[in-house]
């Protein structure tokens, strides 16, 4: 049992290796989210690049390299669907993740092309495992993907809160 535990502990190493230098945009309005998700993504070996708004987001993706771009969709100056229209059309390579509190966005996500929808409030382990397939796709299957072709996409739903 012991040698079980150990190559498990051996293979998250493995994984994780595969992260450094993975430059994530986090854009959200409500500093809160920013700062525990930027927390949670630095504790797993990712670069975070925070943004405020769309605009912003637009602006930092064409400043700097980014990977995978983490899109809320209730925002101030540009909204969230402006924004992941305009960024897919300048970068359509980098993976988006729409995560949002707005209900009924599936068909929406689903039809533009993004790359996951994950309701607020997030389960974050279906979140970085989503974070780690979309960042392992080929540019072929993100094409296809913004091309409405068929391609995995993950849909979760907001965890039920017990009152």
């Amino acid at each position: 049992m012991k040698s079980n535990t150990s190559s498990r502990t051996t293979s998250t190493r493995v994984r994780s290796t595969n992260r450094p230098g993975k430059r994530i945009l986090l854009v959200d309005d409500d500093s809160t989210v920013r700062d525990s998700l930027n927390d949670v993504l630095v504790s797993r070996g990712y670069s975070v690049i925070p943004a405020e708004n769309g605009q912003q987001a637009l602006e930092l993706a064409n400043e700097s390299s980014v990977d995978l771009v983490l899109l809320d969709l209730n925002m101030p100056v540009k909204n969230g669907w402006d924004t992941y229209e305009q960024l897919t059309r300048e970068h359509p390579l980098i993976p988006v993740i729409i995560a949002t509190a707005r209900p009924n966005q599936l068909f929406t996500a689903l039809g533009a092309g993004a790359g996951a929808l994950l309701e607020k409030p997030m389960d974050i382990p279906t979140l970085l495992r989503r974070m780690e397939k979309l960042l392992a796709e080929t540019a072929e299957q993100r094409l296809a993907r913004l091309a409405g072709q068929k391609a995995e996409f993950h849909y979760k739903p907001s965890r039920p809160r017990r009152d």
